[in-house]
């Protein structure tokens, strides 16, 4: 079992991003600016604790919000578990600063991310 927060980040794929930054950030007080390393931006600029981001998204791929959820043991030993559940894996483990993913679908075809943080 798992001793982190089971949902440990959001991502909402947008058309638009300066103006779905525009609209979050006059929703909720945010003062959100776009990454320069990538099409995306930080909710809030704010990478503490569980948070969100927005996504630059053609609408060709990745419909409706990605929820990364934290797994036990590797993210590779999670996309088994995706895979003989029924699921289907979109790749191999991307490495970010915090830890890794895989991205995969659910069986009604949701996004989700098996996130596996670096030991502390």
């Amino acid at each position: 079992m798992t001793t982190q927060p089971i949902v440990v980040w959001a991502e909402i794929p947008v058309k638009d991003l300066k103006t779905s930054i525009s609209f979050y950030d006059s929703v909720f007080g945010y003062r959100t600016e776009i990454d320069s390393s990538a099409p995306f931006a930080v909710l809030n600029g704010s990478t503490a604790g569980v948070g969100a981001n927005l996504f630059q998204s053609d609408d060709t791929g990745t419909r409706g919000n990605v929820i990364h959820f934290a797994v036990d043991g590797s993210c590779e030993a999670a996309a088994d578990r995706v895979r003989s559940a029924g699921g289907q894996v979109l790749g191999e483990a991307v490495e970010i600063p915090a830890g890794r993913f895989i991205m995969a679908l659910d069986l009604d075809g949701n996004q989700i991310g098996l996130f596996q943080p670096h030991a502390a």
